[in-house]
């Protein structure tokens, strides 16, 4: 006669199972995480690179070591994918820009407009401006980048806002705050025809001056 089987051996059998799955699971979670991180990334490299219309799918998920049909699963449109890259990436520049001054800067108010410009210099920045032309001309994006573009400059303010130690209570200071970024904007622009390292460097310098004067 074979042997009976009892609750208990059941529940083992049941917990082995439950730690099976949990095992097994957890790397492909993983794997997919990894595999989305990827795709963000090879997007925005290649939209600063070669611009909206030489970034495809197919050219992101070459870059990125994936097959289209990975890449698809993971965002299926074209839009889903570069609008997610532009944030996730813009979302990662906000934490190391925090994590630049983990207690705070108000007393090296230069350090701060320097780390805000260099936001608008970098490859996030050309990247987004290829996503903003193209938005500007593609009905089906316009909505998309609007809305995210919207989301990543309340970010940016925010973050200046406490690096500066700005009290925004104070009529101008809002102002002030976002024409910093406003200027930042504008020399990420100049910068990507030409080298403004050194005009950059008297603006930010005079910028934060003014910051000090203001803010007090």
């Amino acid at each position: 006669m074979g042997a009976v089987s009892t609750a208990g051996d059941r529940v083992d059998r049941t917990e082995r199972t439950d730690r099976t799955d949990r095992v097994d699971r957890t790397p492909k979670q993983d794997r997919s995480r990894a595999t989305r991180q990827r795709l963000l990334e090879a997007a925005v490299s290649c939209l600063a690179e070669h611009g909206w219309a030489g970034s495809t799918v197919s050219v992101v998920a070459e870059r990125a070591g994936v097959s289209r049909g990975a890449a698809q699963h993971h965002f299926p449109t074209r839009e889903d994918l570069f609008t997610a890259a532009v944030e996730y990436v813009a979302e990662e520049r906000s934490t190391a820009l925090r994590a630049l001054f983990p207690q705070g800067a108000t007393g090296d108010r230069r350090a701060v407009v320097t780390a805000l410009v260099d936001l608008y210099t970098g490859p996030l920045f050309r990247a987004a401006l290829h996503l903003w032309v193209a938005a500007s001309n593609e009905d089906q994006l316009r909505p998309r980048v609007t809305e995210l573009e919207a989301h990543v400059g309340r970010e940016t303010h925010r973050i200046a806002v406490d690096l500066l130690g700005a009290d925004e209570s104070t009529p101008g200071v809002r102002e002030t705050v976002q024409g910093l970024l406003d200027m930042s904007r504008g020399l990420g622009l100049a910068n990507l025809l030409t080298d403004d390292t050194a005009r950059r460097e008297r603006v930010v310098a005079q910028w934060a001056t003014l910051l000090d004067e203001t803010l007090g």
